[in-house]
């Protein structure tokens, strides 16, 4: 696209979203970005230098990040890479409602085997947007949702972002005290809460609760919006205005919360159109779930939701929902694989398996390729970063004894690996990894602090060390405080978790660096057995020994574990080990038992190994 059309769309999208129809009608020459306003009211002439001020701003915005003339465009120089792709300035839930209103009568979501078309939904977000307009909620309003996996939780969330109201699924997190801190961060106008999701509120909490599915009739939600007119409403979204928060991993504490306007969230979302993609949706909705839900509806896709992740129902639900689309964490990919159902279930449909926020060992990495084929894609990025890199078929099975690789930096989005002493590291140079797109978060919600280190002049500073190689592909080696510089080589978690899946007995290894120091540790190394073996801690400490020598396999501790703890997101649980692990070492080894149900540790600690 030329540079004086892709600047006259974005400047008129712009400006037509916030003028009303009555009021004004724009006239753009052909052939140029500058346009006229013709205001109609007198409403619109006393605004009327407000408006042109800010169409020259827009024109001045869109002429800095307008794409070149030779279309989609990589520079590379060194350890920098830029990929520019042209950008669509409609916001996603008009995108969305009108998808919707085409599949009216087609199936849109699956839930508990019963199938909701595009336009029950569509009418649901009108129902329960007028349901909460009756309670106040508008522009400038933040409503938080304490929800499970279901229809009712998508629609009251499209719901008040129609209204122009800011969203924000929160986690359900076990730590009380962390759940009242996030809330009273956060201080939302409204908090929604379901039946499966009210053991998670703590007491006190200030913030105006209602429920659904649950409780007198009089106070539910989802009774008041059964009452509702289902006609549609026009949106009232802002391009510009804050749209929802999205929660971190919250690994190491109170999760924090970055925000974006409703702009910046609809690029993040926006999917090449897929009508025969099924995605599987059994992660929490607080974290990249709800990204996955919005590309999908836009692009023409079918959501099926599990109410949460067990590795035997999602290999169940793949063969009889016949899923082409699956993500998972990548504890919760090693555990699907190893799973005796997946011998025999039928995942012939499967087109792609998506892994992230965690590490992947090249023997595991070639065990999943072995268990599902070639539909394994690993994504790297971040809830502040939105998607940085993908690693897909077939450079996936080509690149499996690279346990760091992250692939291909996708369109839209400029890497920089940074030194130590603040210079541009050189193709192959290991640094600090830093992001910069349209997709990256606008900053932390109400933390300035945090932000200021996380958020540097339009650039979202990962927190990872990696490295770009000469061909472009990017590498990350990990968490920066969880890779280290020992006698002049650099061991990361994955190292060490690779060298521990070779043995025999061991499943699954996961590995870290507790933030005390664990009493002289410089990693924490869990071990799960497969069923029916026990893991010998003194053959994992010999094997670190073999490949490292004693002054690095001296640095890691062995915890052995039944099974590894995850996290709502499906990470590992650093919190849960270390509230275990707190009082130091005894013999150099551990061996915690977990409960694999609920994924909380038992705080049994074995000394005997």
């Amino acid at each position: 696209m030329h540079v004086d059309e892709w600047m006259k769309r974005r400047v008129v999208s712009n400006i037509k979203r916030e003028l009303t129809a009555p009021d004004i009608e724009i006239s753009r020459p052909h052939g140029s970005a500058n346009f006229a306003l013709i205001l109609r009211s007198h409403h619109a002439f006393n605004a009327r230098a407000d408006w042109v001020a800010r169409a020259h701003r827009l024109t001045a915005e869109c002429a800095a990040k307008a794409p070149t003339d030779s279309g989609n465009m990589t520079q590379e120089n060194g350890s920098i890479m830029t990929n520019y792709s042209e950008t669509t300035e409609r916001l996603y839930l008009d995108a969305l409602l009108d998808e919707l209103g085409m599949r009216s009568d087609k199936p849109v979501l699956r839930y508990l085997r019963t199938d909701v078309t595009g336009g029950a939904l569509r009418r649901s977000i009108f129902r329960y947007a007028r349901a909460l307009r009756a309670l106040g909620i508008g522009r400038g309003c933040l409503v938080a949702l304490l929800a499970p996996n279901c229809p009712d939780a998508l629609a009251i969330r499209y719901a008040a972002n129609l209204l122009g109201a800011a969203t924000m699924f929160t986690p359900a997190l076990a730590n009380r005290d962390q759940q009242k801190a996030l809330l009273a961060r956060i201080q939302p106008t409204l908090l929604v809460v379901f039946e499966q999701t009210v053991y998670f509120v703590p007491e006190g909490v200030a913030t105006r609760v209602v429920p659904v599915d649950f409780g007198a009739d009089t106070l539910r939600l989802d009774r008041l919006a059964a009452a509702q007119s289902d006609l549609p409403l026009h949106s009232r979204a802002m391009p510009d205005e804050l749209a929802g928060l999205v929660s971190s991993g919250g690994t190491t504490g109170v999760p924090k919360c970055s925000r974006r306007s409703f702009a910046a969230y609809s690029a993040m979302v926006r999917a090449e159109r897929a009508e025969d993609k099924r995605q599987l949706i059994n992660g929490a909705l607080a974290y990249i779930s709800q990204v996955l839900v919005d590309s999908t509806l836009m692009g023409g896709g079918t959501i099926v939701l599990d109410r949460h992740y067990d590795p035997a129902a999602t290999l169940s639900t793949i063969e009889s929902e016949r899923i082409t689309d699956l993500l998972l964490v990548e504890p919760q990919l090693f555990e699907t694989m190893d799973h005796p159902d997946a011998r025999w279930r039928d995942l012939s449909s499967l087109r792609s398996i998506a892994h992230v926020g965690g590490s992947a060992p090249a023997v595991l990495r070639h065990r999943a390729i072995k268990r599902f084929g070639p539909v394994l894609k690993h994504m790297y990025g971040a809830s502040e970063a939105g998607l940085v890199s993908v690693l897909a078929p077939p450079r996936y099975e080509a690149t499996g004894n690279l346990p760091f690789s992250a692939g291909r930096i996708i369109n839209g989005v400029e890497v920089c690996i940074r030194r130590a002493d603040g210079r541009h590291a050189g193709a192959g140079e290991i640094g600090n990894i830093e992001v910069k797109s349209c997709s990256v978060a606008q900053g932390y919600y109400r933390q300035p602090e945090a932000e200021l280190q996380k958020f540097r002049d339009g650039w979202c500073l990962m927190g990872d060390t990696g490295f770009i190689d000469e061909q472009g592909n990017l590498h990350v080696l990990g968490r920066a405080s969880d890779v280290a510089v020992i006698d002049g080589v650099c061991i990361s978690p994955t190292k060490i978790e690779e060298i521990l899946c070779w043995l025999p007995d061991v499943r699954y290894a996961a590995a870290y660096a507790p933030g005390n120091g664990s009493a002289g540790h410089t990693w924490n190394a869990l071990v799960e057995p497969w069923a029916g073996r026990r893991v010998e801690a003194t053959r994992c400490a010999s094997i670190l020994e073999s490949v490292f020598g004693m002054s690095i396999s001296n640095r890691v501790r062995i915890v052995a574990v039944d099974c590894v703890p995850q996290t709502e997101q499906g990470k590992v649980d650093r919190a849960a080990i270390e509230a275990v692990l707190q009082d130091g070492p005894r013999n150099g080894t551990d061996h915690i038992e977990f409960d694999p149900e609920s994924r909380r540790q038992e705080n049994v600690v074995d000394a005997s190994l």
